[in-house]
């Protein structure tokens, strides 16, 4: 009898595992670098367009986000400049018709584009980023979008060490007040990414799917997702 009820235990357990992990319902894993710079406008557009892709292809794959450091201007000073002047100095006549090109593509989110408040350093922002992957990705990912809706929609600036930490609050990330605090904590790590990011992306934002596909600049929606199908594509033949 004991050994009857064993057996048809076993033949449960085998019939759930088999509809449940049958290959043709398991979610196939992309993993996503990105590259940015906290004050890039085009890289909150990026952003949010992958974010667009990501969750319209939800119920096909699981998806991993890391981000990584790019400085668009190290020679921005910590203090902050004012972001116009700051766009008329670099554009000259250009600037209103590019500030409005940005806007459009802000709203194209669900955003308006902030074109005052100040501009400076990024260096800050990127090792706090640098802590907040330590803690986990999501958390990462929170603090990433928190620092680049304050800067560009909201003219605050992300330099400022009051605003780095209530972001970093925001995002539920552990010790950043000791971390901004010090100057050196993580500075190795973004030297050495930045090195290497110079000698293999040209601009931001830069997306790295699967550590194959590239795409820089803003991409559409549905560009990110022919990629996502092509990595799962390989991903299928790999196994």
């Amino acid at each position: 009898m004991f050994v009857g009820s064993v057996f048809m235990r076993l033949q449960q357990q085998s019939r759930t595992m088999s509809s449940a992990g049958s290959p043709s319902v398991m979610k196939k894993l992309i993993r996503i670098d990105v590259t940015s710079d906290t004050i890039c406008p085009w890289c909150f557009v990026g952003k949010k367009n992958l974010e667009k892709a990501m969750d319209a292809t939800k119920d096909l794959y699981n998806f991993e986000v890391k981000w990584h450091p790019f400085m668009l201007d190290p020679s921005l000073p910590k203090e902050g400049l004012d972001k116009n002047e700051f766009h008329r100095k670099k554009f000259g006549s250009r600037a209103q018709t590019l500030i409005n090109s940005v806007d459009q593509a802000f709203q194209s989110v669900g955003y308006r584009f902030g074109s005052g408040g100040l501009i400076g350093n990024t260096l800050d922002s990127h090792r706090l980023i640098e802590l907040a992957g330590r803690q986990g990705l999501d958390k990462q990912n929170a603090l990433v979008d928190s620092l680049m809706i304050q800067c560009s929609t909201q003219e605050k600036y992300i330099g400022d060490r009051e605003v780095l930490l209530a972001a970093a609050k925001s995002a539920g990330i552990d010790g950043a007040e000791e971390w901004i605090d010090n100057p050196n904590s993580g500075l190795l790590e973004i030297q050495i990414e930045m090195e290497k990011n110079a000698q293999n992306i040209s601009g931001v934002p830069h997306f790295l799917i699967n550590n194959k596909y590239q795409q820089t600049g803003v991409q559409a929606p549905d560009l990110f997702i022919q990629t996502f199908k092509r990595a799962a594509r390989d991903a299928e033949g790999n196994c």
